[in-house]
């Protein structure tokens, strides 16, 4: 029988019984997360390894840099898409816990996939599709986030940055305290995988949202 325990992170009654359930779901879902999609959806659409051209990650960010605009949207929905469905899919067959803990296991299997060795992507669109199924209202004040930034600014880098500091910011807003901690967590694991980006930001050199 599927202990019912899914509820809060920390110890609780029946711990014991759950530990290998949340382990197991945590696995699962790295498993999906590490799906390259950038890099399958390259490939399939003719347009050679995408890890050889721009900033030679596999998000949707530099599938853009192939010209292609519908693989950018297209690997931008599937990765997000992950993320949603791994927390969906966890939420509807365990509860709350094992869905924060799905959402970890997916963004860790997007940024350290096992099918690429370890060496993926920054996580930002896994992090939002993942924000957007454990709530939609923060997901979608944090997609904003992003837009807005982007708009003015025009570079996805600082606009992924800008998105994953406020997510935190809304979710304590938005009443969801334990799931604040998560979202710092991974919020914090976007900007160690955005240093780079980071350092070029404040150089003025880093490239703006369309170019090649």
């Amino acid at each position: 029988m599927v202990p019912s325990v899914f509820r809060f992170w920390g110890a609780h009654p029946g711990w014991e019984a759950a530990w290998p359930w949340l382990l197991g779901i945590l696995v699962a879902a790295y498993l999906l997360g590490s799906l390259p999609f950038g890099l399958l959806v390259s490939r399939f659409m003719g347009l050679g390894d995408v890890r050889k051209i721009g900033s030679g990650n596999i998000g949707a960010t530099n599938v853009l840099r192939t010209g292609s605009k519908k693989a950018a949207l297209l690997t931008l929905l599937l990765d997000g898409g992950k993320g949603a469905v791994a927390v969906l899919l966890a939420r509807w067959l365990y509860g709350d816990t094992a869905a924060q803990v799905a959402a970890l296991g997916a963004f860790l299997g997007h940024i350290f996939p096992l099918y690429l060795g370890f060496k993926g992507g920054k996580g930002v669109a896994t992090f939002l599709g993942l924000l957007l199924a454990l709530h939609p209202l923060t997901g979608l004040a944090a997609c904003l986030t992003w837009l807005a930034t982007a708009l003015v600014f025009r570079i996805s880098s600082l606009a992924a940055l800008v998105a994953a500091l406020s997510a935190p910011l809304w979710l304590w807003v938005f009443g969801l305290t334990t799931t604040t901690g998560l979202g710092l967590l991974l919020a914090a694991f976007i900007w160690l995988r955005h240093t780079a980006n980071i350092k070029r930001i404040i150089t003025g050199t880093e490239p703006k949202i369309g170019e090649k």
